[in-house]
């Protein structure tokens, strides 16, 4: 009874579990400790009668062909996570002292003055404003992202200091990214071949499942990259995801859905005799609806002839009949993934001839009974590689979703964008002045200089050739080049520097000032903001 509460078995004994041990180690945050270590001596480093720093966050380019831009995603969770509210306290300023002077061998390094001045004054609520790109918005590359500067005079040496917490948004603006890429791939594929139904759940909707969770470096990384995904799909198995887009992005209903699968181990625990039972099981434990099976356990090409398309015909053929709908999904799992889809996706047309319908483009479409899904060695250069087979036998790409773990949520860094941070103006006694850098070694890491707002190309008028921006040129030109208006290759947008931009015009939008959220996205705003045309977000009819 409840004498033996906590206790557990070893052998024949009962011994009693202390405690403490019974529980999880549950990590607490300071945002006093989320900074590199060098910064934290960086306020002796600026000049003296430093007032205000300015800083900004962009991405300077990308070498992977085609990703010309990108879908900010990701600031919000950051921001409400870490810094809304009373993040300092004495408690934690005491924690960050005796940490760091363990750290530096130095109890000197530590600002405590400065972070008690927060707490004093503040309330331990950060004195900074942030701007930003509305998150969803899909902007070329090397423009302004989102800005920061300290209103505290007093406080100049916060900005760059929280560098290290809010430059990760890199990590859900560039799966946002990745994964909306993936997105125009298959759109281009499923017009291309015949597909007319673009209304969720049709259409690309639910073409490209996140199975990442366990392949990313952390829970959180599975919550806020699985979050950035579904900001342009609807199917995800990575949990964490949901719990994002509720907690932080207001979503009113799951933000992704799923259905009952298998996976090797349901599937190969019956037995390579007994495979076809194993998925017999499947489809009458799950008789409506959607299920889907992993299919390569043993022979891949045994399974889909034999076994789905032969002796469990009638049963899947059933799963539709008079107001019932039900889909069996097949999944390989291994091989080289266009060659394999296609053989696969050509058995399944065969032995369900009778049922196979053509698009418009006369592309081979699956009877709704059946489907294909992906999951292995599935990227964005791969899934344009499948698609492009299956279009070259005339295969329509509706018969096909696709799967991706660690290529969707952790093949990638901040190097693929990259993503920076740099500051572009200085206050000192009361002066404003230009701050940037134009490294001889590297052009590629020039920065903006002073205030910067983005704003419309067609706002900006009246401006001569020379304020046009152009890079120092050659190692003797005019260190950090000449003009202020940054205008992006597609002409549509301008970042415009030195704060010579109108503010009205300005495209970022105040989202935290001292503490305070001062917008709060929408999941679903965010979802059409960033939506593709003929996208599950902005068809309705």
């Amino acid at each position: 009874g409840s004498r033996h509460a906590g206790a557990h078995i070893t052998g024949p004994r009962l011994t009693r579990t202390p405690r403490a041990a019974a529980m999880a180690f549950a990590w607490t945050e300071n945002i006093i400790l989320m900074s590199d270590s060098y910064k934290v001596s960086h306020y002796k480093q600026y000049p003296p009668g430093t007032e205000y720093v300015y800083s900004y966050f962009e991405s300077r380019g990308c070498d992977n062909k085609g990703w010309d831009s990108v879908c900010f995603f990701g600031l919000q969770y950051f921001l409400k996570r870490y810094m809304l509210g009373q993040v300092v306290t004495k408690e934690k300023i005491d924690e960050a002292a005796e940490i760091y002077k363990d750290h530096f061998g130095d109890d000197k390094m530590f600002y405590r003055e400065g972070w008690e001045h927060i707490l004093k004054k503040h309330g331990g609520q950060l004195p900074v404003e942030i701007r930003c790109v509305p998150e969803g918005m899909v902007i070329p590359n090397k423009t302004v992202l989102f800005t920061m500067v300290n209103t505290d005079p007093k406080c100049f040496w916060l900005t760059n200091f929280l560098e290290t917490l809010l430059v990760q948004v890199w990590y859900p603006m560039t799966v946002c990214t990745n994964s909306r890429f993936q997105k125009l791939s298959i759109y281009e594929y499923m017009e291309k071949t015949g597909n007319t139904d673009w209304k969720a759940p049709n259409g690309v909707a639910y073409k490209l499942h996140d199975f990442g969770f366990r392949g990313v470096s952390s829970v959180e990384s599975a919550a806020v990259g699985g979050c950035a995904h579904l900001v342009n799909f609807m199917g995800t198995d990575t949990v964490a995801a949901l719990l994002a887009a509720k907690k932080y992005y207001g979503a009113k209903t799951s933000a992704g859905t799923s259905i009952p699968a298998s996976e090797h181990s349901t599937i190969t625990s019956w037995g390579v005799e007994r495979e076809c039972s194993a998925m017999e099981n499947m489809l009458d434990q799950y008789p409506e609806g959607l299920v889907a099976c992993v299919s390569d356990s043993f022979d891949l090409f045994r399974a889909c002839k034999d076994y789905w398309g032969t002796k469990l015909k009638d049963k899947i053929k059933g799963r539709i009949s008079e107001g019932k709908f039900g889909r069996l999904v097949v999944r390989p799992d291994s091989g080289d993934p266009a060659t394999i889809v296609t053989q696969v996706i050509k058995i399944l047309l065969e032995q369900f001839k009778e049922d196979v319908t053509e698009t418009e483009t006369h592309h081979k479409v699956l009877p709704p009974y059946i489907r294909v899904i992906q999951g292995d060695g599935v990227d964005w250069e791969s899934i344009p590689k499948i698609l492009e087979a299956l279009d070259k036998e005339k295969i329509a790409a509706e018969n096909l979703a696709f799967g991706s773990g660690g290529a969707l949520l952790q093949k990638l860094n901040r190097d693929t964008f990259k993503c920076a941070f740099k500051c572009a103006e200085i206050t000192v006694n009361g002066e404003a002045r230009d701050v940037f850098k134009d490294p001889i070694t590297d052009k590629g890491k020039a920065s903006k200089k002073g205030r910067l707002t983005l704003q419309t190309a067609e706002s900006v008028k009246g401006y001569k050739e020379e304020d046009v921006y152009k890079p120092r040129q050659g190692d003797d030109g005019v260190c950090g080049g000449t003009g202020f208006l940054h205008f992006t290759p597609c002409g549509k947008y301008v970042t415009v520097a030195s704060g010579k931009g109108d503010p009205k015009q300005d495209i970022l939008v105040e989202v935290y000032r001292n503490g305070e959220l001062k917008k709060d996205w929408t999941f679903d705003e965010i979802r059409k903001r960033a939506d593709i045309p003929n996208g599950p977000f902005t068809v309705t009819a």
